[in-house]
């Protein structure tokens, strides 16, 4: 069962765990699971995705129960009245704060059609972000004696495919567990030191308006799972802004 965060007659929001895709994808044409199809068996009705995430991020995912809230949702989106925030595990120590404004290619599945109307040309993308937590392991993964890592919050401006994994490549921080835009040698160690198996990625927060109501939404996903246990592992629980903190575990009778 996927977790509901939100629910009423038009619009539901889940808490995406990470490794699913949202929907089919020619990508992944031997994957049997998706987001879409599993929230339709689970609600028992269609449902729509207002946006993307992508396989490997967890957190808020909304989805509209009819085509016309699905229409005014995804307006938000593309009008980028959404705010959104995510927490990202990546390796070095970035800055306190800062903003990364840096143009971003388009990039394609490759079943997308490309035609004379489709630019190539880099679009603008904005990611602002701060640094929540830093540490310094004794560890030598690369070519330092010990590896340094940091927590870090992120609210992207523009909806650019990638837009955080590609800045924080950008910014030479790559986020732990991105096969695709981080470094092997990293992710190698949270698989081998903390279990973690997963990007450490993850929506942790959104704030929309009901597109029939009219009343502000805001709706929050706190890391769970791996990505909970190497924030405990790392003492960055407590570094998390409010209404972030991972769920206490169960308590188990003695």
């Amino acid at each position: 069962m996927l977790p509901i965060l939100f629910q009423d007659d038009h619009v539901v929001v889940i808490h995406k765990p990470a490794g699913l895709l949202v929907h089919r994808s020619e990508l992944d044409r031997h994957e049997t699971r998706f987001a879409v199809q599993l929230l339709r068996d689970q609600l028992g009705r269609h449902v729509h995705p207002a946006h993307r995430l992508d396989r490997g991020t967890s957190g808020v995912l909304v989805f509209a129960l009819d085509r016309d809230t699905a229409r005014r949702l995804g307006g938000q989106f593309e009008r980028q009245e959404v705010a959104k925030t995510y927490l990202a595990v990546v390796r070095g120590h970035p800055p306190e704060a800062g903003r990364i404004d840096h143009a971003l290619t388009r990039r394609r599945d490759d079943a997308e059609w490309v035609g004379d109307e489709s630019s190539e040309a880099a679009q603008p993308a904005v990611t602002d972000f701060r640094t929540l937590a830093t540490c310094e392991l004794p560890f030598a993964v690369d070519r330092y004696p010990t590896s340094r890592y940091a927590l870090v919050e992120l609210t992207p401006h523009t909806g650019r495919k990638h837009q955080i994994r590609r800045h924080l490549k950008h910014l030479s921080h790559p986020i732990i567990g991105d096969a695709t835009f981080g470094k092997g040698r990293h992710n190698r160690f949270f698989q081998q030191h903390f279990g973690c198996h997963r990007m450490l990625l993850a929506c942790a927060r959104m704030q929309f308006v009901h597109p029939l109501s009219g009343e502000p939404l805001d709706v929050v996903a706190p890391p769970d799972g791996e990505f909970a246990t190497v924030l405990d592992a790392l003492g960055w629980t407590t570094a998390l802004p409010p209404g972030l903190y991972p769920p206490l575990p169960a308590a188990h009778p003695a």
